[in-house]
């Protein structure tokens, strides 16, 4: 299946013969107009691409460009409609890359005030639709795609919030997310215990050991073990063995650890503990409460269950939380082209993005069934589509507008509601989010591996974060290590990897192979690089998005064939 961006035959974005491998275009930039001085939809396709006059590549240009039908108005922020597209370098506060403050969160507005397309209102027969093109579909019409921030911004409001909460097990909780807070149903610890081995004693050295000396050592008490509760108070003057996480005896002052001790033969055939230096009161004894108290505060809501939470929820008391639901997916791969198994053969090659998208999903707390692999057939995917129960469909490949490219029809012939067709970024730039009922979307990512993965980080994840009450990533930037090529008006994702650098600390090293149908390079990064329009110099500080995974750190290994050469030192 296309996504509507054409590739050299190494598959990246083709590039003048003497550029430094790893960089995109030439020294000036390799995009012309993408209006194109003709304006015909084919020059536009072909100055998109970068690519030279050729009646190959103006053909293909565009059978993957044209569009059979224009976007949904209330898909579309006003001043983008206005401006016919998202192209030239956005407002400062509508940066690629830049989160929109609470308050136009909270109105439903992108910061220049324009009203993003609402959630669906629930309750029965309430109505969707899919606006039907006003007039003859021009074939080389365009959806007017819509800027990278605000796009993010509609997935992440495209639902009012997750479904109600539920109760579960521990067992059953991990990866979810909070919906009230922890709070402690006992002290922590319950009581005074050791934090060593060694002696509980009682007042000043020596201490008395009221065990015979020629005691077999068989014979010998252990003292107090954890998991018994002492009967005997300890006498002024006195110790006994104790182990770590043993209830404290009543009378004792401190714990004195088995190395700091030394246990002398009196000549009454009794034993005397002395100790080099004093044990003050309190010493290695974690007094009751010293954690929290009954009744504490310890976790909000929306915090992931993560191993530590489910932890120290058991040792808080709880057996089971109160948590969101995890949002349910069904992952959708279609072509006939696509193979499940083998090497590529006779014009067909493997499916890449069905192994990826269920680990992804998982990884993101989403109940994911095994990818279905569809054929490329209408009546197929409007079967699939209709009698699927899941919250979010996630589909592959097929958003373009070539002879197979079913997405579009199939949405208008559901009546469904297209929220964003088509983002201003590269790779993924035709990438769609439609609903099609209340609470439930789809997700329409484009066929080339990369992007899919861009459009998993702009549109999927956005929206199953909001399902899961799963806030966002906290903001992080990093300089980079080389500087990276842009495109003229759209943001750029490009896979980097992190390392240290005497001088700056950490770096984010751009990677090659970074075009829209090659796995190589995300395969080894850390995150995704935003990359406004106009490039990046080296040294300049980008929002990353960071990946599920993490090869490259979690690792210890990068392909060195993936790396980008660096053109010089930071500034």
């Amino acid at each position: 299946m296309t996504d509507g961006q054409v590739d050299g035959p190494s598959g990246e974005l083709n590039r003048p013969s003497g550029e430094p491998d790893g960089l995109f275009g030439e020294p000036d930039g390799p995009f012309r107009r993408l209006d194109g001085p003709s304006g015909d939809p084919m020059s536009a396709a072909q100055d998109e691409a970068g690519l030279p006059d050729d009646p190959f590549a103006d053909a293909l240009a565009l059978v993957n460009h044209a569009r059979d039908a224009v976007p949904a108005r209330d898909a579309v922020p006003a001043d983008v409609r206005a401006t016919g597209g998202g192209g030239g370098r956005p407002p400062a506060d509508r940066a690629a890359g830049s989160s929109l403050p609470d308050d136009h969160a909270a109105s439903g507005a992108t910061p220049d005030g324009h009203a993003l397309p609402g959630p669906a209102p629930s309750g029965p027969g309430v109505p969707c639709h899919f606006a039907a093109p006003q007039g003859p579909t021009d074939p080389g019409t365009h959806p007017v795609a819509v800027p990278w921030p605000t796009a993010r911004r509609i997935a992440e409001q495209a639902v009012p919030g997750p479904p109600p909460p539920v109760t579960e097990a521990l067992g059953e909780a991990l990866g979810r997310t909070l919906a009230a807070p922890l709070t402690a149903l006992t002290d922590l610890p319950s009581f005074d215990t050791s934090a060593m081995d060694g002696w509980a004693v009682a007042g000043p050295g020596p201490w008395r050991l009221d065990h015979p000396a020629d005691a077999p050592a068989a014979a010998e008490s252990p003292g107090i073990l954890a998991g018994h509760a002492p009967t005997e108070a300890l006498p002024d003057g006195h110790a006994i063995p104790i182990a770590t996480g043993a209830r404290i005896p009543a009378g004792a002052t401190a714990v004195l650890r088995s190395e700091r001790g030394e246990v002398r033969v009196l000549s009454d055939g009794g034993r005397r503990l002395h100790a080099p230096r004093p044990a003050p009161p309190g010493q290695d004894i974690r007094p009751r409460g010293q954690e929290c108290r009954r009744g504490d505060h310890l976790l909000p809501a929306g915090v992931l269950v993560t191993p530590a939470v489910l932890g120290l929820a058991a040792a808080s008391g709880y057996d089971e939380l109160s948590v969101h639901p995890r949002p349910r997916a069904e992952v959708l791969v279609l072509g006939d082209e696509l193979l499940d198994r083998g090497l590529p053969r006779e014009g067909r090659i493997r499916d890449a993005l069905g192994p990826m998208l269920g680990p992804w999903l998982r990884a993101l707390g989403v109940e994911a069934s095994a990818p279905r692999r569809l054929a490329d057939d209408a009546d197929t995917l409007y079967a699939a589509l209709a009698d699927s129960t899941a919250e979010v469909v996630i589909t592959t490949g097929g958003t373009a507008s070539g002879p197979v490219d079913h997405v579009h029809p199939t949405l208008r012939r559901l009546g469904a509601q297209v929220l964003v067709d088509g983002v201003a970024v590269r790779p993924g730039h035709p990438m769609l989010l439609a609903r099609l009922a209340p609470r439930r979307h789809l997700v329409g990512l484009p066929g080339n591996p990369l992007a899919a993965v861009s459009g998993m980080c702009t549109l999927a994840e956005p929206l199953l974060r909001t399902l899961a009450a799963r806030g966002p990533a906290a903001p992080f930037r990093t300089p980079l290590a080389a500087a990276v090529r842009g495109h003229p008006q759209d943001t750029r994702l490009v896979p980097v990897a992190y390392r240290d650098d005497e001088r700056h600390g950490l770096i984010a090293a751009p990677l090659r192979f970074h075009g829209p149908a090659m796995l190589r390079g995300i395969a080894a990064a850390d995150a995704l690089a935003v990359v406004p329009p106009g490039g990046a110099d080296a040294g300049a500080e980008l929002e990353m998005l960071e990946l599920p995974w993490s090869a490259g750190q979690s690792m210890g290994w990068t392909d060195p064939g993936t790396r980008y050469e660096p053109t010089g030192g930071l500034a």
